[in-house]
């Protein structure tokens, strides 16, 4: 759709009313150059947590349901005052619920996928030049139970509405400048990119970069909607996350990243026998635990140890499903180490480009630092360190991919 903009605003961007008086001004100043818009809202600030933290006051473990129905309200309050602060300043605005839009999702409670946006009551309002607010980290299933669409779910509704309609952008306003070549919190001599690759940034998002979750990335790559992430505190332009053929600065390593939400879990003495690593990860499957890293290794009596890393707030399931498994086999022992950091490089320039891991384990070596697990990409390198030694990974590596200067890598 010709001059539509999706813009998304997450919780800090919105968190007063302050706040979401100055976020009606700048979505002012893009109506008066002819843009329509829909904005993607998330919850006020903290106050997500403030209805978990209410939730498990009532019950220890609450209905998916209506955690889904209690979770949902946080955004249907920003979307409300925005569309009065707008009113205030006279721009016509409408809000919208995610039922409202028809964003029609799966029945999976608290991480629902969408399926497919409705588009005619926005194109409607569009066409009349309301700018549209719409709830984000929301939907509706074929049963018109509310859902939730889990971490980083209100990026997913603006990427997702951007593809929808054709919008020429999707602006990502978070309470950052933009993708950093490490968290500036803890990399000092981090610096905004200009740009990044769908592929870069959806490694980076995976490995903690909390700037976009993946789940949108990869509905930005799969459907082409340039991305463009910056801060709602001020007008300085930010990071374009676009398709590999149009960064101009290809380097070597893009970014690093620490992850420090994992722990790894050791399954040993393990029969040498085919399928036993599909029981294994299937088990995990139907507990809908995701995987990341995975190392097996097999010794000389022919007994094998596999050893995976999950999210922490996995743990207790899986090792639930891991004891009945290995019950099954008759033999196997699990153990956990839960203090534990993942640390990455990231570039596309690691496709034609070797040695990269070399450098990036000479350094650890020369510092002192033991890896306990590796895994690989086409364009990325992970390592996993004692929890300790995180911070002073990043930033070892950050200095050995030459990323605090202009051209990097």
């Amino acid at each position: 759709m010709k001059d539509l903009i999706v813009q998304k605003y997450g919780g800090t961007s919105v968190g007063d009313t302050a706040r979401i008086k100055a976020v009606a001004e700048r979505i002012k100043g893009y109506q008066k150059r002819g843009k329509r818009l829909v904005i993607v809202v998330s919850a006020m600030g903290k106050s997500t947590d403030n209805l978990i933290r209410l939730a498990d006051d009532i019950s220890d473990s609450p209905h998916k349901r209506e955690m889904d129905m209690l979770l949902s309200t946080g955004e249907q309050v920003s979307i409300a005052l925005l569309a009065m602060a707008l009113h205030s300043i006279g721009v016509n605005a409408l809000s919208f619920t995610g039922a409202q839009v028809r964003i029609e999702t799966d029945g999976n409670y608290s991480n629902a996928r969408i399926r497919k946006i409705h588009t005619e009551t926005l194109e409607k309002a569009l066409n009349k030049n309301i700018v549209c607010i719409v709830a984000g980290f929301q939907g509706v299933d074929l049963d018109q139970n509310i859902t939730t669409l889990g971490r980083g779910g209100s990026d997913t509704t603006a990427v997702a509405i951007s593809a929808s309609l054709g919008a020429e952008q999707c602006e990502i306003f978070t309470d950052v400048d933009g993708v950093f070549t490490a968290d500036p919190n803890k990399v000092p001599e981090a610096r905004k990119k200009a740009q990044i690759s769908y592929d870069e940034m959806l490694e980076l998002a995976s490995l903690g970069a909390g700037v976009l979750h993946s789940r949108s990335v990869e509905f930005a790559k799969k459907y082409g909607v340039i991305l463009h992430v910056r801060s709602s505190f001020h007008f300085t332009e930010g990071t374009m996350v676009v398709p590999e053929e149009q960064v101009l600065e290809k380097l070597l390593v893009t970014g690093v990243s620490l992850k420090n939400d994992e722990s790894r879990i050791s399954v040993s003495d393990v029969p040498d026998r085919p399928g036993i690593a599909a029981e294994l990860f299937d088990a995990l499957s139907k507990g809908k635990i995701n995987v990341d890293m995975i190392v097996q290794s097999t010794g000389q009596n022919k007994v094998n140890t596999i050893s995976f890393t999950i999210l922490k707030s996995d743990l207790e399931s899986a090792i639930n499903q891991l004891n009945l498994v290995v019950k099954s086999w008759g033999g196997g022992t699990v153990s956990v180490e839960k203090e534990i950091s993942i640390v990455s490089a990231v570039g596309v320039g690691m496709k034609s480009h070797e040695g990269i891991a070399a450098k990036m384990f000479t350094a650890f070596a020369s510092e002192g630092i033991n890896i306990e697990m590796i895994a690989t990409s086409e364009i990325k390198i992970s390592c996993v360190i004692d929890r300790e030694e995180g911070e002073r990974a990043l930033n070892i590596l950050h200095k050995v991919f030459g990323l605090e200067k202009t051209n990097g890598g």
